[in-house]
């Protein structure tokens, strides 16, 4: 595939992406709440660890959110917990994505025992029960911090993408023009990188969002049962104080539910951006939704 291809499919991929309503509205969100991770002592007012306000506070001005039963403003903490909820997503997401990659386009390219090998150790982590699973690590390693969680995340969370990408890869493989990069001798880095993934770019996005999602609502679910680090600032271990402390029957809700709204926005908006690829990669959606808004028209 020559640059030029390139370049016209990534382009018909963006215009396609910039009328989609569900692409733009969680491509928003997701900018959004990386710009407060990014910078989360601009959208700040107070110290979130700062037990100096009247406990169990309501709506005011000075407190959006009201407080905590420690006298903590629990807007201050929802922000400050946006840095670590986005982060996990997108390292998760990321490294999870590189990894399917590697096995899954490796195992389809090469065949073989190389192919038989990868294919196993994929199929042995995709029946295991995934959060059992994740639960039992993070129980053992206690107190889990952050690159304790990406890495529970990313060891659970890899396969199910690498065997998406193995097959893909492998109804590409005796392509004419991957067969034609064989025969003038390049070499099989260069036929991976530059003629095999390109076409799978979008799949690979697709991937990496949902490797996102997964690791959004798992991290979430593993700082609330209290096998992360409670005392880091995250939306997980606000959900976490907040049962301890019986936050809805002590009358405050927002200390649970606002966490919980925060991780469903993010969740959503991957959600979104994962549809628009899923319609991207496979074209059999595209006259689906044609139709479909053509009739909403008429």
């Amino acid at each position: 595939m020559t640059a030029r291809s390139l370049r016209r499919r990534l382009g018909a991929a963006w215009r396609f992406l910039l009328r989609d309503k569900k692409a733009m509205v969680g491509s928003i969100i997701l900018l959004v709440l990386i710009v407060i991770s990014a910078f989360p002592s601009w959208f700040t007012p107070d110290d979130p660890t700062a037990e100096v306000y009247n406990p169990g506070v309501g709506l005011s001005w000075a407190h959006p959110l009201g407080t905590t039963s420690f006298g903590q403003d629990v807007f201050s903490q929802l922000m400050a917990g946006t840095r670590q909820s986005v982060m996990i997503a997108l390292v998760v997401g990321l490294i999870s994505t590189v990894l399917s990659v590697l096995v899954g386009i490796t195992a389809a390219y090469s065949g073989g025992l190389v192919d038989d090998t990868l294919s196993l150790i994929t199929d042995v982590i995709l029946v295991i029960p995934t959060f059992p699973l994740i639960i039992v690590i993070a129980a053992y390693t206690k107190s889990a911090s952050f690159w304790t969680i990406v890495f529970v995340l990313v060891v659970t969370g890899w396969s199910y993408g690498a065997r998406q990408l193995r097959v893909q890869a492998l109804s590409l493989r005796n392509r004419d023009y991957l067969l034609a990069a064989r025969a003038r001798g390049e070499s099989s880095w260069y036929i991976i990188g530059v003629e095999l993934i390109p076409p799978m770019t979008s799949l690979i996005v697709a991937n990496f969002l949902g490797a996102a999602l997964y690791a959004v609502l798992a991290a979430a679910g593993l700082q609330f049962v209290g096998l992360g680090n409670v005392n880091t600032e995250s939306w997980g271990t606000m959900l976490y104080w907040a049962q301890n402390n019986e936050a809805l029957s002590a009358g405050l809700p927002l200390w649970a539910l606002a966490p919980g709204i925060m991780i469903a926005v993010l969740g959503s908006a991957l959600a979104l951006l994962n549809y628009a690829f899923d319609e991207v990669s496979n074209p059999a959606l595209r006259p689906v939704t044609t139709r479909r808004r053509r009739k909403v028209a008429a």
